[in-house]
């Protein structure tokens, strides 16, 4: 069996990620810049000091994959600014798509050779990056920053569905995480069930899809 690679896995949803993974016997590698005593209790295989907006670090992750084949690939590692039209800074926009949006895109393609006709690439972004789904504005770097990364997901699913591998873009709702300051609709894990049944509904034949955890299907 190939491992299950979870960035961003230290805290929050990664890290219910990985524990939910781990507890259906997956092989677990969570990546993270800097561990936690919450991950390391986990038991799983940790590659800590990887800060995903390095290009280095694409590389790195790479070569401490070399020997591994990877089942899944979940990208979750993101950050949110809080901005307004009139408070919107251009540092915060390029720092929110360097970790959102660049470096998905980046490691997908440093890892690609480790992935095999079956594997899955989930990339965990927001319905807040939906133009469609838009009815409140602001937000400016975070909304980019993950209509970004749908757009990376929709070509990485045209160019790896000739390899067999499946690609979904998956919003995991409003989730009270340490990033929204505890606010939200629904936990962790609740969240983490509905993402991980999507994953396992995935196929070749419907890679590319933009949906929400609990299964529906969101506009672009």
């Amino acid at each position: 069996m190939g491992v299950s690679v979870v960035t961003g896995a230290n805290r929050g949803i990664g890290l219910e990620l990985a524990q939910q993974l781990k507890a259906r016997g997956a092989s677990v590698v969570a990546v993270c810049r800097k561990g936690s005593p919450e991950l390391d209790a986990l038991g799983v295989r940790v590659e800590s000091q990887i800060n995903l907006t390095e290009p280095l670090a694409w590389s790195k992750l790479a070569e401490r994959l070399a020997h591994d084949e990877i089942d899944l690939l979940i990208h979750n590692a993101g950050v949110l600014m809080a901005d307004s039209l009139e408070e919107v800074d251009p540092d915060e926009v390029r720092a929110q798509f360097e970790v959102n949006a660049v470096a998905p895109l980046f490691l997908t393609r440093a890892l690609a050779s480790r992935l095999h006709p079956g594997s899955k690439v989930a990339l965990i972004t927001s319905r807040m990056g939906s133009m469609g789904d838009n009815t409140s504005g602001g937000y400016y770097g975070y909304r980019m920053s993950k209509a970004a990364l749908n757009a990376a997901g929709v070509s990485l699913a045209h160019d790896l569905k000739p390899r067999g591998v499946a690609v979904v873009i998956l919003h995991p709702g409003f989730v009270r995480t340490a990033m929204t300051r505890g606010h939200g609709q629904i936990d962790p894990d609740e969240s983490v069930r509905g993402l991980l049944q999507r994953i396992d509904e995935l196929k070749i034949e419907t890679t590319g899809r933009f949906l929400h955890q609990n299964g529906d299907i969101l506009p672009w």
